[in-house]
């Protein structure tokens, strides 16, 4: 009985979650898998403010390097944190013990994010945080209601402060207003969080340009092997017919 009633309390709330997320209008991450230098630049960004909390345990720094046609000591220069070697996969640091005290939650592996969240989504939520001194961390977010990560580009973004409405006699954020600046500017910001979101969208799929390139192929193949089969058809069946 129990059990069956903590299952029906955890849909509940998965299911508020999903319902809010819902009612936010996302915006669209503008991916481009062919844009080498936004992804290297999200792979910086990454491993300085994510990688402290985050690992990327599906990728090494060597795939980084021959996907990008890099020098190994480029990347282990540029990208990769002090002490790593190119072979390394892109783990954090931290232990779960740790995280799990400070946090009340391992921090996930970000390996597949933007595959099972959606850039759009990511791209939003990570535009989204907002002043809430009710939370432990002082902060909240816009898709994602309670969530235990603090803003770690509070410093570049500035603090947003929420603006609310009422609706059916309850108080709804409306939109977010820049309260505080940031130390760089909108726009330097929102090229920073699309460069980031290209990188772990390349993260979740390094093949995809292999793989669409392929599929042109495939489907060329697939298109004449089709001819071929009516032709040898029509030429088995002529004397049936």
């Amino acid at each position: 009985m129990k059990k069956s009633l903590s299952i029906s309390i955890l849909l509940a709330v998965l299911s508020l979650n999903v319902a809010a997320e819902e009612s936010v209008e996302l915006q669209p991450a503008n991916i481009d898998p062919e844009d080498r230098a936004s992804i290297v630049h999200g792979a910086k960004v990454f491993v300085k403010y994510c990688l402290g909390c985050h690992s990327i345990k599906h990728i090494r720094y060597q795939r980084i390097a021959k996907d990008f046609a890099l020098d190994d000591k480029k990347v282990l220069a540029d990208i990769a944190p002090q002490g790593a070697t190119i072979y390394d996969k892109m783990n954090t640091a931290m232990n779960a013990h740790d995280s799990s005290k400070w946090f009340g939650v391992n921090p996930p592996d970000l390996s597949l994010i933007a595959r099972s969240r959606g850039a759009d989504w990511l791209n939003t939520y990570l535009r989204t945080f907002y002043s809430d001194p009710s939370k432990p961390l002082g902060t909240n977010n816009l898709v994602f209601k309670d969530v235990g990560m603090p803003n770690v580009f509070w410093q570049l973004q500035g603090e947003q402060q929420p603006e609310y409405t009422e609706e059916d006699g309850q108080k709804v954020i409306s939109s977010l207003t820049l309260g505080k600046p940031g130390t760089v500017s909108p726009h330097e910001f929102d090229t920073m969080i699309n460069d980031l979101v290209n990188f772990l969208a390349y993260v979740g799929e390094p093949v995809k340009i292999e793989r669409e390139r392929m599929g042109k192929y495939v489907l060329f193949y697939l298109i004449i092997f089709l001819v071929i089969s009516y032709l040898l058809k029509k030429e088995y069946w002529k004397d049936v017919d």
